[in-house]
């Protein structure tokens, strides 16, 4: 399947590459990070034990090297932190408390064809596949959809859901402006929902941008991922509870980045102005789909009071946004921050930091 305009869209899944660089971090300083003295033993962390990282960046080597042979990406595009091996990640989750981390990939390149973003994810596939077996117990991951390409990911389905054991697919908010939710996507969350997949999202770059480059600042000088990727979560949320996604698929769970983006700020909101929707959206439909959303809390995210006025604290899960976000932002912010945040009381916390995602995807004892 071709993509719908005349020059190929840039595919990507999981963090996007030039606009997640982060300004002023080269790569010798990420690696610091991520290694360095600042990340205290496990025996030190006091509360942060046990803990289940859902959202956990992975760009596989080997894709890196194949996409450089074939001409698809330059090296120096992608950001430092896609360079960190897995060493580097178990360093980090031990400083952090964490026992198993579920991968998200990243594959960004301007793919030519079905058969080589095929390829392109079964590399990333039998990437992730070697790294949880080398090393057990600390790794599951998510299968990559490219949800414009509908045979390349039913493929991919049924490659990494119903072969490798994956214990669900991530996808992005929208695809070239085709935002979660659309009609367009359905066949492929028909096998979703026959396989009760947990489908995990995350955001892109806002569709129709300034030009320039991929990953251009929509804002000169505020990245995008400040405040553009929590818009596009966002967009996609209100768009899957207007197209009632999951009453029309019951039994897949869809987990929103960053605590969700804007929406628990906007759900009175929507709730008050969703008729001028289209299709126009009842009060109890946001009530219901907000409840039923799973959120990580990757970000460093808001306090939580908010998010608890419109979400169960059992649909909340720990989510560090390693390494996009480098090693002393989750250590000296947003582990302490959660542990401190008065919104949750502890049974909550134990339940964010590791029985929630056991209860979503109880295959995780048996990484």
């Amino acid at each position: 399947m071709t993509d719908s305009v005349s020059t190929p869209a840039l595919r990507l899944l999981g963090t996007p590459a030039d606009e997640l660089r982060i300004a002023a971090v080269g790569t010798s300083e990420v690696i610091r990070i991520a290694r360095g003295p600042s990340v205290p033993a496990p025996d030190t962390a006091g509360t942060v034990h046990s803990k289940i990282d859902m959202h956990h960046h992975f760009c596989a080597p080997e894709w890196r090297e194949w996409a450089v042979h074939h001409g698809l990406i330059k090296p120096e595009q992608l950001p430092p932190w896609t360079r960190l091996d897995t060493e580097a990640a178990i360093r980090f989750m031990d400083g952090a408390g964490i026992t198993t981390a579920v991968l998200k990939p990243m594959l960004p390149a301007r793919y030519r064809s079905s058969a080589q973003l095929r390829e392109a994810i079964n590399i990333t596939l039998r990437s992730m596949t070697e790294v949880a077996a080398s090393h057990p117990g600390r790794f599951s991951y998510y299968v990559p959809l490219f949800l414009d390409d509908q045979e390349a990911s039913s493929w991919a389905v049924r490659r990494g859901l119903g072969q490798l054991g994956a214990v669900g697919v991530n996808v992005t908010a929208n695809y070239g402006g085709v935002y979660l939710g659309d009609p367009a996507y359905d066949r492929l969350f028909h096998e979703l929902n026959e396989r009760s997949a947990v489908v995990d999202t995350h955001p892109h770059n806002l569709p129709g941008g300034p030009g320039g480059p991929p990953g251009a600042p929509t804002v000169p000088g505020i990245p995008n991922f400040m405040c553009d990727f929590l818009l596009d979560t966002t967009r996609a949320a209100v768009n899957m509870i207007s197209r009632r996604t999951l009453d029309r698929f019951p039994d897949i769970s869809v987990v929103l980045p960053h605590a969700g983006g804007f929406l628990p700020y906007i759900a009175t909101r929507l709730q008050a102005l969703g008729r001028f929707c289209e299709p126009s959206v009842e009060p109890a439909a946001v009530r219901d789909h907000l409840s039923r959303f799973y959120y990580d809390t990757a970000g460093p995210m808001a306090p939580a009071a908010t998010l608890l006025e419109h979400v169960p604290a059992d649909h909340v899960l720990f989510g560090t946004d390693w390494p996009a976000a480098p090693a002393d932002t989750v250590m000296d912010l947003a582990l302490p921050a959660l542990d401190a945040d008065p919104a949750f009381t502890p049974e909550q916390l134990r339940g964010i930091y590791h029985d929630n995602a056991m209860r979503l995807i109880p295959q995780l004892a048996t990484a």
